[in-house]
């Protein structure tokens, strides 16, 4: 008996390794890596400088094409020497130590009261139903509003100016850390209510690491009302401070010297900007960060 056998077939695919490219060509493309690295940084952090130089340069000219008064707006340039003759001179530190002083006491006050209380009123109930009525009424009340009424109770002196940087900056540490305490994920605290952890295990390693980024949030707030506040207070009955500073160099017509204790301000609130920032991403590393 003869039997057909049917051959089928088969497409055999190999796949073949790509040989080892030179050395050479793979340091170029670690090169070439490491530049677009260095230039995607250096546009990060330049893209702002770029953009102050600009506002900087539009002020330099302004005057000079007559777009604005040069007796009431000066040059940059003019501006700068004055910071430099303030700086050399020391005043310009006098009154910087005399308003860091008074924001740092009262933003310490604020803060060592604002976080426990703001805890205390998202945690427990019946202290929210017992405080609630008396926050509402003032969270609403302009800090400058109570300025003649500090001044009256209090006098013209520090304490008057403290106890207004720390009712400014109270509020929003208060407010954003019974936020950031009431938004904790459920699933979290009683997952750890079943390990077992005691309530103030449960404070520490539950509730007050996911609230941490919005009492950051109230802390960056806060520290921006004390220092504004604080130089609308410095205006009224003071001796030193940068609100001194601005309101006697106004009143003196020394145009450049009431520009560079604004120049001051800015500097010294990007300084307090810059350092929360820092201590949130310290207290923060368990955060997963977005990718650029």
């Amino acid at each position: 008996m003869s039997s057909a056998v049917d051959f089928t077939e088969r497409s055999i695919v190999v796949s073949v390794a790509p040989p080892d490219r030179p050395a050479t060509d793979r340091s170029f493309d670690a090169g070439a890596r490491a530049v677009r690295l260095v230039g995607r940084f250096a546009w990060r952090v330049f893209k702002p400088t770029i953009v102050i130089a600009l506002f900087l340069l539009l002020w330099q000219v302004a005057p000079a094409l007559g777009l604005v008064d040069e007796v009431f707006l000066p040059p940059f340039s003019v501006v700068a020497q004055a910071f430099v003759d303030l700086v050399v001179s020391g005043e310009l530190w006098t009154h910087i130590s005399a308003s860091l002083s008074r924001s740092l006491a009262g933003y310490a006050i604020a803060l060592t009261v604002a976080i426990p209380l703001g805890v205390s009123i998202a945690w427990y109930k019946p202290v929210a139903d017992f405080l609630n009525p008396i926050l509402e009424l003032f969270r609403n009340t302009a800090a400058l509003a109570l300025l003649p009424v500090f001044i009256l109770i209090l006098g013209i002196g520090e304490t008057s100016k403290i106890a207004l940087v720390v009712y400014a900056s109270a509020f929003p540490i208060l407010l954003n850390t019974i936020s950031g305490v009431r938004t904790v994920e459920p699933l979290l605290i009683k997952s750890a209510v079943s390990l077992g952890l005691s309530p103030i295990r449960l404070f520490q390693k539950v509730i007050l690491p996911a609230a941490l980024p919005s009492i950051f949030t109230g802390l960056r707030m806060a520290a921006a009302s004390s220092i504004l506040v604080l130089l609308a207070a410095e205006m009224f009955g003071a001796r030193a401070g940068l609100g001194y500073l601005i309101t006697a160099a106004q009143q003196n017509f020394q145009i450049p010297n009431m520009y560079a204790g604004i120049i001051a301000i800015s500097l010294l609130g990007l300084a307090f900007n810059g350092l929360l920032v820092a201590l949130e991403r310290r207290f923060s590393r368990w955060r997963t960060e977005p990718n650029a």
